[in-house]
């Protein structure tokens, strides 16, 4: 199972909530799509449970500090844009300020799924046979609703393969 987070903003009680979650749901991988602000919010995503994935956001401009956390915890931050291979399905990992890069790379046909935040407004789409999600928001003003963290089990197909976890 993988679990799908972005734009937590520095809110720890948010990040808690989301890893207790992701522990809960037996979550081996964990990719977060960016915005995590500061270096000092990395520290409460450790977990023996998961490994963690994740690439910078537009608001993730202390680029040194967060390599430094994100090696500090073993896990693996891989710049602004990832191309992981994980469960046997491939992944596009961005922030996706940029929608015409995020369609792109859902039309490319290249991933199976192609997961951005930055909008933070959760939404899953397909786009011929690749899932696009956004798993929602952790900044402050964001609607309940959106508060919300994606699970994606790979052994399912199409959008049986994503659900919502309000966090």
């Amino acid at each position: 199972m993988i679990g799908v987070v972005s734009d937590t903003h520095d809110n720890v009680n948010a990040v808690e909530s989301i890893v207790e979650t992701f522990e809960d749901e037996g979550v081996d991988t964990v990719i977060h799509c960016g915005d995590y602000i500061a270096p000092p919010v990395l520290p409460f995503f450790d977990s023996d449970a998961f490994e963690l994935h994740g690439v910078l956001g537009n608001n993730d401009g202390e680029v040194k500090g967060l390599n430094a956390a994100f090696d500090a915890i073993d896990a693996e931050l891989h710049g602004r844009f990832a191309d992981l291979n994980i469960e046997g399905a491939r992944f596009a990992v961005l922030h996706g300020e940029s929608k015409d890069e995020v369609e792109a790379l859902a039309e490319s046909d290249a991933y199976d799924y192609v997961l951005y935040g930055h909008y933070h407004v959760k939404k899953k789409r397909n786009v011929g046979g690749t899932t696009v999600l956004n798993p929602g928001a952790h900044f402050p003003t964001v609607p309940d609703e959106h508060r919300t963290v994606a699970l994606v089990d790979t052994e399912k197909e199409g959008t049986d393969s994503v659900r919502f976890e309000r966090v």
